[in-house]
């Protein structure tokens, strides 16, 4: 957060078990059309009940279309090729929402599914591997990689995609070094941190029925590379960008919020703010004062319960009031945030805004010059 909070990026939303860690960024302009539908964790090692093995889900809503983030760590080892094909099935079947007004994960217009899937390199003995990698020859590799393999035969896993491994195997390094491992084990190198998505299948439309114009939702790599300069891990972490090119299914936000004409000679800001007809409002909604580079959405400067601190309430649009006594005089620029409690997400966000200076001298009933309002 210290790192992308300069760069207008907020945390969303995060989900962990155990050493499985998953957290979702967004610049702030596109918090009112990201909707955090669900987080999931899914155990598979032990049987099924200890988190060191399994993934864990953030199923979101971004401009209208349901997107699905999963991080995984699969079981480890050569042997166990046909165990980790079962805990990536396992992991895909236990993230269907019932009950919760949510398609079917394989309906979901994107799934992105990256971490430790520990799939191996088969038949080749250490030494080829190694001198293949030290020669850059990954091509001998890629032909023996396990879920290349798996890719080729299994019809699901097949829909997913993955970029080229054009870097070296990023599993198993001495700490601190970036010497593959020198232990009595001695494992071989393998790609096993993998990144890989899907876009939502295409219904099978009647060759004479007339064809209807699809959502435009195109998803491309533009790079995807291992980072051997970090050597705290026997891994390489290992990184995907991507661009996301969407024509929006929502375009207003629930919740406009107006900050113009904010301001009272007392101690209040009053905020207005108009709702789509169909916003489930509750009593629990709130408003947040920001300051712009925000880490996250409880990193609030203050904060009104809307209903307490309402004003007035006519056609759809609110008034509500907000103490700024304690806020300090600062020339920083602030947003203003709604956050839904039905929805788990902000609904509205302001146009960033400086607040004005606050005090002024006037002379009081002593003669003496006070700071006033």
């Amino acid at each position: 957060m210290d790192v992308l909070s300069p760069l207008s990026l907020i945390k969303v939303s995060h989900v962990r078990m155990q050493g499985i860690l998953l957290l979702v960024f967004a610049k702030y302009q596109h918090l009112p059309y990201i909707q955090i539908l669900f987080t999931n964790s899914t155990p598979t090692g032990l049987f099924g009940y200890w988190g060191n093995k399994g993934g864990v889900n953030i199923c979101l809503k971004l401009y209208g279309y349901y997107v699905s983030i999963i991080n995984c760590h699969l079981p480890p080892h050569m042997s166990n090729n046909d165990q980790r094909l079962e805990h990536f099935d396992r992991i895909l079947e236990m993230q269907n929402f019932e009950g919760h007004d949510i398609p079917n994960i394989l309906d979901h217009d994107l799934i992105l599914w990256f971490g430790d899937m520990n799939f191996r390199i088969e038949d080749f003995g250490l030494h080829f591997v190694r001198e293949s990698i030290k020669n850059h020859c990954y091509n001998h590799l890629w032909e023996k990689d396990q879920l290349s393999i798996a890719k080729r035969h299994d019809p699901l896993l097949r829909e997913f995609q993955e970029g080229p491994l054009l870097f070296p195997p990023t599993y198993k390094f001495d700490r601190n070094s970036n010497d593959y491992d020198t232990s009595e084990k001695q494992r071989k190198p393998a790609w096993t941190d993998r990144i890989l998505w899907r876009l939502k299948r295409q219904s099978q439309a009647c060759p004479h029925a007339p064809r209807l114009p699809a959502p435009y939702f195109s998803l491309s790599l533009r790079s995807y590379v291992s980072h051997m300069i970090y050597s705290i891990s026997d891994h390489k972490p290992v990184t995907g960008t991507f661009d996301l090119e969407l024509k929006p299914l929502v375009s207003a936000p629930l919740i406009t919020l107006m900050p113009e004409s904010l301001w009272t000679m007392e101690n209040n800001m009053v905020v207005s703010c108009s709702s789509a007809p169909d916003f489930p409002s509750s009593p629990w909604d709130w408003i947040g004062l920001y300051k712009v580079g925000m880490r996250h959405i409880n990193d609030y400067v203050s904060y009104v319960w809307v209903g307490d601190n309402q004003i007035s309430f006519t056609d759809n649009v609110n008034q509500v009031y907000i103490d700024i006594s304690t806020i300090p005089k600062t020339a920083d620029q602030f947003l203003l945030c709604y956050y839904s409690n039905n929805l788990h997400s902000v609904v509205g966000i302001s146009k960033p805004f400086q607040i004005p200076p606050r005090f002024f001298l006037r002379e009081d009933p002593l003669g003496e010059a006070q700071p006033q309002i």
